[in-house]
């Protein structure tokens, strides 16, 4: 071999059987799905489990979150690592969060970047990590939370309205939008996030209290509306930080989870058949038009309602999303939590998650869902967890490639078998590579070699460097009885791009049961 090519060692491991047909799988399981799972951090929802832990301890969580996590079939986290003006990692914008060590401001001991170890944790098993940030909320509650001597919000009262229990940054302030470019910025800087990721605290939802903005109205309103200049001041952030991003690392996706009704048909003939809050008319988010500018690369609607819910119908609702995406991705937020915490009677049903998954799939134009909240899945609500691993998500699936990104897949590799009975692959490194620099390989095993790059077996982390990596569980995907199946494999890049099929290799089974590699062709 020439100095073009890097070896990566691949030892095969055959467990288990499974009885569907290859076949009868492609048809079920989608090859690009995103699988995602909100992990939030405020008031410890998720992670840590609660404040003060001891680092081994929080880093121990966390990845038994994502061990599950990957078990089940999940393929990206989306990582609250800002939930309140606070920070899951050093900042020179942001406090230490208190949902961490249970005094804002104050470091883990010992010291260690909780940011950097996800981020590795999650790339280890070939899952994508999204930076959930909330732009605006910067107290949680100002009678019990933990407030920092650096931070903003007593740096810059002037800044921020106080809105029930929470001080909130005031959108229509420049300054503002200026300290949450810094804050993203920073993040994409320093760490190796797949996406940045707002959820849907924009303006807050509203109570009979006044949002008091009326002097920064006054100051910056330029002739509009209220309502208008308002849409406006989230409109410009969402740009701005657009703008950053494509600066600083045009490969990153940003994206937002809006609440799920964007406008009724009462209020605009455009409108969703429902009723009740939205995004433009009591938020301010004009999810729309961020989409039709190209300012945001996916969106993620939270439909938090069961199918035939009178005025917030889920099936309603994922029609009306599935034709408003103007060329982006569209993944759908579903409530996972309802079914767990049993506060919602129709998600009682069994039926009703797997019933949603199977209507999603069903349009084009959704490429996934991300549930609301990680921790859900350990009690497994009626079954759900079981049905997403052993059926809905029992074959793996790649994130998928956003072309409007990044179309360029990696170099193809080369796979052959070594004198000890492993798989071995080989990525040449040309210019293509180079720029395409792979991340993760994808195994496909099939009785059917017409089959061969249709149905993942399994996805595993990998890169342009040396490594001794497993790829097990294949047996399970094929039927029982089969004696022969073809092996090849293929090379993903950062942006999901994935490369042509590797040569294949045939595996027989000899009659004491062993597999034995034969020439590839």
């Amino acid at each position: 071999m020439s100095n073009r090519y890097f070896k990566i060692t691949i030892l095969l491991f055959f467990l288990l059987s499974f009885s569907l047909s290859v076949l009868y799988a492609q048809e079920m399981h989608p090859k690009y799905e995103m699988r995602g799972a909100w992990i939030a951090t405020v008031v410890n929802i998720d992670w840590p489990s609660k404040p003060g832990l001891s680092v081994e301890q929080q880093k121990q969580e966390f990845i038994n979150i994502l061990n599950k996590d990957k078990e089940i079939g999940i393929n990206a986290v989306f990582v609250q690592i800002r939930p309140v003006g606070d920070a899951f990692y050093p900042s020179q914008y942001d406090p230490w969060s208190e949902y961490l060590t249970g005094k804002q401001g104050q470091a883990p001991t010992p010291f260690y970047d909780p940011l950097k170890f996800m981020i590795t944790e999650t790339h280890k098993r070939a899952m994508e990590f999204h930076a959930w940030i909330n732009p605006y909320r910067m107290v949680f509650d100002v009678n019990k939370s933990s407030i920092a001597e650096n931070s903003i919000t007593r740096l810059h009262p002037e800044w921020f309205v106080s809105y029930g229990k929470q001080k909130i940054f005031n959108p229509g302030l420049p300054q503002t939008i200026d300290y949450l470019v810094g804050v993203v910025s920073d993040i994409v800087h320093r760490y190796d996030v797949d996406g940045i990721h707002f959820d849907d605290y924009f303006y807050p939802y509203p109570t009979s209290q006044h949002f008091n903005d009326d002097d920064a109205y006054r100051k910056y309103g330029k002739g509009l509306s209220l309502d208008d200049w308002r849409r406006s001041n989230c409109d410009s952030a969402i740009k701005r930080v657009h703008e950053a991003l494509l600066k600083l690392k045009p490969m990153i996706k940003f994206g937002v989870s809006p609440f799920g009704i964007y406008q009724n048909k009462s209020q605009d003939p455009g409108g969703s058949e429902t009723r009740g809050t939205t995004d433009y008319h009591q938020l301010y988010a004009d999810v729309l038009l961020w989409l039709k500018k190209g300012w945001i690369d996916y969106v993620a609607p939270q439909l938090y309602w069961p199918i035939g819910k009178q005025g917030q119908d889920f099936r309603v609702l994922l029609d009306w999303w599935s034709h408003h995406t103007y060329g982006k991705d569209l993944y759908i937020g579903q409530a996972l939590y309802h079914a767990d915490e049993k506060d919602v009677s129709a998600y009682n049903n069994t039926y009703e998650l797997p019933n949603e998954i199977k209507l999603l799939r069903q349009y084009p134009a959704v490429q996934g869902s991300i549930y609301f909240s990680n921790k859900s899945f350990n009690s497994d609500p009626g079954g759900f967890v079981d049905s997403l691993e052993n059926n809905y998500y029992h074959y793996p699936a790649l994130v998928p490639p956003m072309k409007w990104i990044d179309n360029n897949p990696p170099n193809a590799p080369e796979i052959w078998i070594s004198s000890d009975r492993a798989l071995q692959i080989s990525v040449s490194l040309d210019e293509i590579s180079n720029t395409e620099i792979v991340n993760k390989y994808v195994l496909y095993a099939t009785t059917d070699p017409a089959t061969l790059g249709k149905l993942p077996v399994q996805i595993i982390a990998g890169d342009n460097g040396v490594h001794l990596l497993s790829f097990s569980n294949i047996e399970q995907k094929l039927p029982p009885d089969c004696t022969k199946i073809y092996v090849a494999v293929t090379s993903v890049d950062k942006e999901n791009n994935e490369s042509d099929l590797s040569n294949i290799i045939i595996f027989e089974k000899e009659r004491n049961g062993r597999w034995k590699g034969l020439s590839g062709h």
